[in-house]
């Protein structure tokens, strides 16, 4: 029996092209597979660990003994979370200033004044945040990217403040 017909079929049963074609494909898919499935480079599987800062500004006196309350009862470091999913990091601390107010007269002088919390006044808190992300390039955690400047929603297992902003952000070597 010859290897391949006079038709092109290999052993008389399976065309040569159709067989091709046919490992052409399986590959494709065993490497989709790989790539898709956790087969991927272990650089990808390294994290990079960033300390952050974060303004949550005009927080009324409440909200704040309660953030430090729940802080304290969590040993210092409240766990991040979004979308019901617990994340690999943490706020560490929050330190408090009055906030600011600027009056402006019917001249256009404006005149700084700090509130008194004490007296149904706010704070602006300004949290530091410990996280490992997976990706140092978009430094995501969660959904969102850390990025100084940007908005942020500062969610924990015990407290969320959707208006922040991003201060400082170092990446670890």
């Amino acid at each position: 029996m010859k290897l391949v017909d006079e038709k092109g079929k290999l052993f008389g049963k399976i065309n040569l092209i159709d067989l091709l074609v046919l490992v052409v494909i399986v590959a494709a898919l065993a490497f989709a597979a790989y790539r898709f499935l956790g087969g991927g480079s272990a650089a990808l599987d390294q994290t990079t660990r960033i300390d952050y800062t974060v303004l949550a500004s005009a927080v009324d006196d409440a909200t704040y003994q309660e953030i430090q309350r729940q802080l304290e009862l969590a040993g210092g470091q409240d766990q991040l979370m979004a979308d019901g999913k617990l994340l690999d990091g943490y706020v560490t601390g929050v330190t408090a200033a009055p906030h600011v107010v600027y009056d402006v007269d019917a001249n256009g002088n404006a005149t700084r004044s700090e509130e008194d919390p004490a007296n149904g006044g706010r704070w602006d808190l300004t949290f530091t945040v410990t996280a490992n992300v997976v990706d140092p390039i978009t430094t995501k955690i969660g959904t969102q990217e850390v990025r100084v400047g940007k908005s942020h929603i500062l969610k924990t297992t015990h407290f969320e403040l959707a208006t922040t902003t991003i201060l400082t952000c170092d990446w670890a070597e």
